[in-house]
Order: C-alpha cells, then structure tokens, then sequence
C-alpha cells in the first residue's frame, strides 16, 4: 500500500478485568488507535485500560448496539475494527482481516467462525439455538441479496470509514450485526469474510441472553422483506466497484 492507512479496534467492556489486559495487548499491536467504549463496569475494566494508556469513552447504557454505534463518531482511522474483549476473538488476526479493505476487495469484513471454527457454537441447548438462529440469518441475507456468506453475525469485523459513516444504525443491542450488514448491502457496499476460529470465553459472564432478546431478529429480518433491496445510489456503487 503506496499510503498507510490507519486503523483503529474497539473494544466494547462491561465487567471484562478476567480478560481484557491480553486482548488490549494483542490489539495495540497491530492498530493505530485503541478505543474501549464501556458500559458503566464496576470492576477494573478501566482501571486496565487506563494503565495500558488507552482512551476510554463511556457508553449510554443502552447496550453493546449503541455502544458500536457511539465507536463511529470517535474513531479517527481509515478503518474500523471491532473486537470482544471476553478472548472470543484473535487480535492477531487483525491483519488479515483488514488486508482486504486495504486491497480494495471488501468494505467490510467479517471473521467466520464456520470457516475458523467455533468453541461456542456446539455442546449445549443454548449453542444450539445459537448457530440455528445465526444460519438462518445468514441464510435469509444470501438470498436476498445473492450473495455466499458463511458467517453474517460474529461480531469482529472491519469496516472502511466510507461504509462506516454511510450506516443509519437503529439498534441498540446484540442485533447490530444483522442491521449492519443489511444497511450495508442496502447500500452497496461488498462485504468479505476471513476464516476466525471463535474461542471459549476465557471469564467472566456472557452478556448475551437469547431467551430475551431473540425475537429482535425475526423483527428486523420481516422490516426488511418489506424494505427496498437497494437504495438510490447503491447498483452505480456495485458497478463502479466492479470495474478493473
């Protein structure tokens, strides 16, 4: 690349202190900018972020949705990357993850814990109703949009700062993947995916409760039948891209 860009990770905590410190480590390593956006923690989240000299901006309470949302109006690279701060996700694949938005490829990136493999997604009742929840989704945005995405929910990913602002975001929960992609896709933008093997929590409890929040995606996924396929804009976006 003949002009460096710069990237910059998010990290969204609330009570991380049992696993926070590696994956701060492991993410200065590879980006510009490090931003924790935090939910109110009332351990030593920030206590750790501060000592490894990394800005802190406190969220609205409104859930980790907002919280990504929120990451868009600070960040300050030329691409943006969201990481979990509970050791699910590989700071060391960072690199590969935003060598496609750097080539040009992609204005988004997804890591696919189908194509990484995933210590989550199997073993329980719960993990059960997760990966169905998650195939179906995936499945729902492939056809309507003709694409072949193996993984539309994982939550690390990287965006281009063009695709990053062009988002009308309105979620303020875990759904914000599945509105991300489709807004994007809405508007045109190309959307990649690396292999990323999802890992064990390493501590702390899961934020994620499905009994309470699972509706929230059917919701959305009918919203969006009805919705335009592409808005005004988006096929010359397509077009332009395409061309060598």
């Amino acid at each position: 690349r003949s002009i460096p860009l710069k990237i910059s990770v998010i990290i969204p905590t609330k009570n991380e202190e049992a696993t926070l410190e590696p994956i701060l480590l492991g993410c200065l390593k590879h980006a510009d900018e490090v931003l924790l956006i935090d939910g109110h923690s009332t351990d030593k989240t920030r206590e750790i972020a501060e000592k490894h000299g990394v800005p802190i901006h406190m969220d609205r309470g409104r859930g980790k949705g907002d919280a990504m949302k929120l990451a868009i109006t600070l960040f300050t690279g030329d691409i943006i990357v969201y990481i979990d701060a509970d050791g699910s996700h590989d700071p060391d694949d960072i690199p590969k993850m935003v060598q496609q938005i750097i080539d040009g490829e992609a204005d988004m990136v997804i890591g696919s814990r189908f194509k990484g493999g995933s210590d989550e997604l199997v073993g329980n009742v719960n993990q059960l109703f997760r990966i169905t929840g998650s195939n179906i989704i995936t499945t729902f945005i492939n056809y309507r949009w003709g694409i072949n995405l193996s993984d539309t929910q994982n939550g690390f990913r990287a965006l281009n700062r063009e695709a990053a602002e062009a988002l009308d975001l309105q979620v303020d929960g875990f759904p914000i993947e599945t509105e991300m992609d489709i807004q994007l896709l809405q508007r045109g933008f190309r959307i990649g995916e690396i292999p990323a093997h999802e890992y064990a929590r390493k501590g702390g409890e899961s934020k994620i409760k499905l009994m309470q929040i699972w509706h929230q995606y059917p919701i959305l996924l009918i919203k969006t039948w009805f919705q335009s396929r592409y808005l005004p804009g988006a096929r010359e976006r397509l077009d332009r891209l395409s061309k060598p």
